[in-house]
């Protein structure tokens, strides 16, 4: 320990849902990924290595979820993104010279073009498509602490009835974790900071240190922590739980009353996909005709007006900047207060979805580049580390068992069970029984059996993704999300039926392989586990 008087620390939660459709040779879904690579991880990935050169010493946790990994590593999904930069650099090139008269909109053109330019640079030709290798290289650093989450994102709470398919969800991406990041995670995200009490057991069983979860988890623990979420608690299991600190997150992920919502940063929703002539963008949108977001956007938040003044990107940075020495200046004087009360270092644990930064909050990535460089030359208050850090500085830590919560609306499980998803959970409820009945039923099967009993483990972890819910709930791409649960679980009970009757028909099953191929080592075996 140094004179710093407590710790921040900064985890981003990289997690997009499992979205890929080779039956399609363009599929609008699929898009969600290739703009997270190109407006959120690839400029993460630049300002950290720029960071690292200039030999500025930071720690940040970083959690890729086995989905987005699964995907980043896809290489149909390599290929079609490959595809879709290069129409972006085109498209781009175009504005360029479309606005060469209109010299506010003609930087911004330029600007996109470079961007571009640049992310298909890092991707194809330092990476060789292999963004993964980025993580890795800044985790080999030591700059990133990557830690897990559930295999397919599933909202634990509301697997409570099934502890088989609890484990399953964890162990599978424990172990795809070792496999792909080289070391075995100290830390875990629990899917939407989602707690049931006792699945810390199954954590760790897989040698889990620390999860995080949302305040109320930890302030309505027994019993109720010293320390409140400015100190991990221990679990029974001895598994620490870190609570989120409301005040710095309000900061940061609020359109209102947060940074984003700053008149000076980019509008996300003014796009030259919808703005321009139809017979122009019409190359670049959804080869079925619609308007879609194309990454270009030229005007910036101006206030609550339809009549939006363009984006002026040094006057955005510059406000960055001002936001970062905000926020740098708030935990000093929360951190001074609290180290002033706490016989020991206190830690503000501050969680934000990685997407926020670069997608929807375009300034975001500089942000956090500011945020590291003040937090580095500009104070002496605090130190960036991660939770697993502060575990090796203070082994001791109060007992208490954390309260069921979420971080989702109203902390609980209403999000992922109400009204327009609540249909889902009597059909994965009853998939998990009879996934835990042919692991016990057919054990160390081989053959054509065995890919069967893959296949339906495969399909029933794609079934209980919290995306799909979250995405009934919140009124997006509805159709899809409810495609997405109602194809899973037929595929899993046509297998589940042919498996029972045995008579695999290969070809289907060759389909479904092909269509969702996560997790090729997977063991269905782990479903007969004892829970």
């Amino acid at each position: 320990m140094g004179d710093e008087k407590g710790y921040l620390a900064l985890i981003l939660h990289a997690h997009l849902p499992y979205v890929r459709h080779p039956e399609h040779p363009d599929f609008f879904e699929e898009t969600w990924l290739y703009e997270a690579i190109t407006e959120t991880y690839i400029p993460l990935i630049q300002i950290f290595r720029r960071l690292a050169n200039e030999g500025i010493k930071f720690r940040i946790t970083m959690s890729i979820t086995p989905p987005l990994a699964s995907m980043l590593q896809d290489s149909l999904l390599k290929e079609r993104y490959l595809r879709h930069i290069e129409r972006l650099i085109e498209l781009a090139e175009r504005e360029v010279d479309r606005t060469r008269w209109l010299p506010e909109l003609n930087e911004n053109a330029k600007m996109y073009l470079e961007r571009f330019r640049e992310a298909r640079h890092l991707f194809a030709d330092e990476y060789q498509c292999n963004l993964l290798a980025a993580f890795i290289a800044l985790q080999d650093r030591g700059c990133l602490e990557l830690i897990t989450s559930c295999a397919t994102h599933g909202y634990l709470p509301l697997m409570e009835i099934s502890r088989e398919a609890v484990n399953a969800q964890i162990k599978i991406a424990t172990d795809y974790h070792r496999r792909t990041f080289h070391r075995s995670p100290r830390g875990f995200w629990l899917p939407e900071c989602g707690f049931n009490p006792g699945d810390d057991v199954f954590l760790k069983q897989e040698g889990i240190r620390y999860f995080i979860l949302d305040a109320h988890g930890v302030l309505f623990a027994s019993p109720q922590p010293k320390y409140g979420v400015f100190a991990p608690v221990y679990c029974k299991s001895g598994v620490a739980a870190f609570g989120r600190d409301m005040e710095s997150s309000k900061q940061v992920w609020s359109a209102k009353e947060g940074y984003p919502g700053d008149h000076d940063y980019r509008e996300f929703y003014r796009d030259i996909g919808y703005d321009l002539d139809y017979d122009y963008i019409k190359p670049y949108i959804h080869p079925g005709g619609a308007r879609i977001s194309t990454g270009i956007k030229y005007y910036r938040i101006t206030g609550k007006t339809h009549d939006k003044q363009p984006y002026d990107r040094d006057r955005a940075l510059r406000k960055a900047a001002i936001h970062a020495g905000n926020f740098i200046f708030n935990r000093e004087r929360q951190i001074e207060y609290l180290a002033s009360v706490m016989n020991r270092k206190p830690i503000v644990v501050a969680p934000y979805d990685a997407e926020l930064f670069g997608h929807w909050w375009f300034e975001g990535p500089e942000w956090i580049d500011f945020l590291i460089r003040k937090a580095t030359y500009d104070q002496r208050v605090f130190k960036l580390i991660t939770p697993g850090d502060y575990l090796n500085i203070y082994q001791r830590n109060q007992v208490s068992t954390p309260s069921l919560s979420s971080w989702g609306y109203k902390g609980y499980s209403e999000v992922w069970l109400e009204g327009s998803n609540d249909w889902i959970y009597r059909h994965l409820h009853k998939a998990a029984e009879r996934m835990v009945e042919l692991a016990k039923a057919y054990p160390d099967s081989d053959g054509l059996k065995r890919r069967a009993l893959n296949q339906a483990a495969r399909e029933l972890l794609l079934a209980q993704s919290s995306d799909w819910a979250f995405i009934m709930k919140t009124g997006t791409v509805v159709p899809y999300a409810v495609r997405r649960t109602k194809e899973h679980l037929w595929r899993f009970t046509k297998l589940y039926e042919d498996i029972l009757r045995d008579s695999i028909d290969e070809g289907r099953l060759q389909d479904m392989e092909y269509r969702n191929n996560i997790f090729p080592d997977i063991n269905y075996m782990i479903y007969a586990d004892k829970a």
